[in-house]
Formats: C-alpha cells, structure tokens, sequence
C-alpha cells in the first residue's frame, strides 16, 4: 500500500508539475499585450481583419485606458472591466456576456448588436453610448447612468433597473420583460414606442409613458430582434506544434498538442488510479493549481484546505465530501461541478462560474461568493451562514432547507430561486411565502 501511495501522490505531483498551456489563460496573451501595450499596432491589426473574433474572454482589464480602442467582433466573456476606460469604444457586435463592468466609463461607445447577458455594468457612465440591438439580458445595470444613450430593440429583459438614469434614452422597440425596478428607474424624456414591451410583458402605451415623464411615438409594428452568436475566438499568432512549453526545472515538452493531452491523460489516469483504489487518502493542503486544466477530475474526499485553484478548469469535477476550507476558487470554471457535503468553510468563490452545480448539504459557513454565477445550483440543505451573497446569480438556485442566517443577499439574483418552509433566512427565521415572492423566487412546500 505505501509503494501505492507514493506512485498515487508522484502521479498526482506530475499532473500538476507542467505550466498550464496558454488557452488555459481564457485569453489571447498576445491580443492581450496589444491591446494595453501597443495601440497603433493593435488597431492596423483590427482595421486589416475587421471580422476576425479576439479572444479577450476573462482578460483582466481593470482600470485599463481602453479609450476609443477597436474592440469589435471582441469576445470579452467574464472579462474585468471595472473602472475601465472604453469612452467612444467600438464594441459593436462584441461579447461581454457576464463581463463585470461596475463603474466603468462607457461615454458615447457603440455597442450596436454586442451581447451583454448579465453582465454587471452597476454605477457604468454610458451617456450617449449606443446599444441598438444589443442584448442585455439580465444584466445588473442598478445605478447606470444612460442618459441620451440609444437602446432602441434592445433586449433588456430580466435586468435589474434600479435607480438607473435613462433620461432622454432611445427605448422603441426596447423588452423590458420581467424587469426589475424599472417604475425606479428615471425615464424622463425617454422615447417609448408602440413596439417596447414593459416589465409584465405588455406593450407600452400613450398613458404608461405620460405617467414616467417619457414620450411616446408610434411606429410600425416590428418582429423582435435577432441578437448576435459569435463565432469562435481565434488567437493571434498560429502556434506551432513545434512550440514547446517550459517543464518546470527540466527542459521542454515538444509541442502544445502533445502537452494539452498529456494533461487529459494524466486527469484520466488519476481518475482510473481513484477508482481503482477508493480507500486511498488524498491529503494535498495548500496545494498552488491555480490555472490548472482539472476538467472531470476525481476529488472526492480529498483533504485540501487552503489550496488555490484560482482560473482552473474544475467544470463536472467531482469533489463530493471533501475539504475545501479555505481554498481560493477565485474566478474558477466549475460548471456541473459535485461538491455535495463538501467542506467549503471560508472559501473563496469570488466570480466564480457555478452554473447547474451541486452543492447540496455542503459547508458554505462565511464564505464569499460575491459575484458566482450559481444559476441552477443545488443548494438544498446547504449552509451559508454568514456567507457573502453580495451581487451573487442565483437564478433558478434551489435554496430548499439552506441555511442563510447572516448571510449578505445585497443585489443578490433570487429570480425563480426554489424557497421552503424549512429555508432559514438571514434573520434566523423560517422563510415565508411572502419573503420568497418579492425576491421573484419560487415558494415550494413540501
């Protein structure tokens, strides 16, 4: 069993020993260099190829000064914009699909056709900004200021629109369907028409847009809007399957193809290994994984408190029953991951991508999940004590008998979200019907 063991933990060593490949950064280093470092050259590079798909997706741009950049036909998927400057960019028919924005300055952009499914543009200066056609479903735009800006057939479906500044805005042929706050919202002076929907779902009239200070024209009636689907991004350069990678302290591996499956199969390895010997204890504390390729990976019952996964690919891992406390999952992808009855004590889940996970049962005690995508994640009996929910997607979540005594649920996505009886709220008490109701989620008893 000991020679078992150490074999176990050396193949375990030598998955994680290669640096990750390049794609395993979500973005183009080399469009990323471009971008902040060499504009001119950037821009001659847009003009020459004005449809080619960047890969930005996950890029971290904070406070870049992006102002007037070329950024069409962008995918900027989950990218860190916040306190950027993108004045009088060209955005037109780019992706920013969950992109966080908070505060950035958008100032007369062209947004024309570009995909903004909730994205978080919270506090974003946009005057004058242009998102015709664009889609904006179920994005955070609390406190925007889009003031002038033109949103005529945009899709602004499901967003959160409160103390929003729409004055003077282009809204014909707007969806605000299933809106949240938009009686919030200042629409003075906005343009409304026969073809904008309204929050219930119901077209706008003479009378609702005289009752918000908006004008209101009417034009022939049109179909909706077919929003954009980009193709896949392409990197810069082509590399070559002769352009190793560095193996740390031992030479190099002969191409990228050759280390992308070396790393498949060491996953797949571990797993058969796992299967093969499930009484074996995995104990790997403060293991450094951050970026790492882990996609299916077998860590159930593993002992790892305190390790960082930061930007690794953990989507459909199995981690059930283990410990995780501590452990930095920090922008992490764990779609479908299994983490039921997992200890996740004070983890760190910031902008996490969590989608139809579960984690049910787990130990979520004090830990941060500002900004997780957890849409359809299984929570039931989960407790999130203390936890922070602040700004957290939990559409469509089922929070049946979770415990969320003190925990944060400022701008917290509870749309469609499965309460019960037996769901404890942050004020220690039961959940109500009532409570669930005006959060948009679903009341279930049993």
């Amino acid at each position: 069993m000991n020679h078992k063991r150490s074999f176990f933990r050396a193949l375990f060593l030598a998955a994680c020993c290669f640096h990750a490949p390049a794609d395993a950064l979500a973005y183009d280093p080399d469009a990323f260099g471009m971008l902040l470092k060499q504009r001119a050259q950037w821009e001659a590079m847009r003009k020459s190829n004005p449809g080619k798909t960047v890969d930005l997706g996950k890029a971290k741009l904070e406070g870049a000064n992006l102002s007037g950049a070329n950024l069409s036909n962008a995918s900027l998927v989950r990218a860190e914009l916040s306190g950027a400057n993108l004045n009088n960019a060209n955005l037109q028919k780019s992706d920013l699909s969950q992109a966080f924005a908070k505060k950035t300055d958008m100032k007369g952009a062209n947004l024309n056709g570009a995909s903004l499914v909730k994205a978080n543009l919270k506090g974003s200066f946009m005057k004058q900004a242009s998102f015709s056609g664009a889609n904006l479903k179920g994005c955070n735009l609390r406190w925007a200021l889009l003031e002038e800006a033109d949103l005529s057939r945009a899709n602004l479906e499901e967003t959160v629109l409160y103390d929003a500044d729409l004055q003077n805005a282009n809204l014909k042929g707007a969806s605000f369907k299933g809106a949240t706050f938009l009686d919030q919202a200042n629409l003075s002076g906005a343009t409304v028409s026969n073809n904008t929907v309204i929050s219930s779902g119901e077209r706008a009239s003479r009378l609702w847009a005289s009752l918000r200070n908006a004008r209101f024209e009417n034009e022939p009636e049109a179909p909706p809007p077919v929003y954009l689907t980009l193709p896949e991004p392409e990197y810069l350069n082509n590399r070559t399957e002769t352009a190793g990678l560095e193996k740390k302290g031992d030479g190099a591996l002969s191409g990228k193809k050759q280390q992308q499956e070396l790393l498949i199969e060491e996953v797949e390895t571990w797993n058969s290994m796992r299967a093969k010997n499930p009484e074996l204890p995995i104990t790997r504390k403060e293991e450094k994984l951050e970026n790492a390729k882990l996609k299916g990976v077998n860590l159930e019952k593993a002992s790892m408190a305190g390790s960082d996964f930061e930007d690794a690919n953990l989507d459909a891992a199995i981690m059930n029953n283990g410990d995780f406390s501590s452990s930095n999952f920090q922008k992490a992808d764990m779609k479908g991951v299994k983490l039921h009855g997992a200890n996740l004590h004070k983890a760190n889940f910031d902008r996490a991508f969590l989608k139809d996970a579960d984690l049910s049962q787990s130990n979520l005690t004090q830990a941060n999940l500002y900004g997780a995508m957890m849409a359809g994640t299984n929570l039931r009996g989960a407790d999130l004590t203390g936890a922070s929910l602040f700004d957290t997607d939990l559409e469509g979540a089922d929070l049946s008998g979770a415990i969320l005594k003190d925990a944060t649920l400022m701008d917290t996505n509870l749309n469609r979200a499965i309460i019960s009886p037996e769901t404890v709220l942050p004020s220690g008490k039961k959940a109500t019907a009532n409570w669930a109701v005006t959060r948009g989620a679903a009341f279930s008893k049993p």
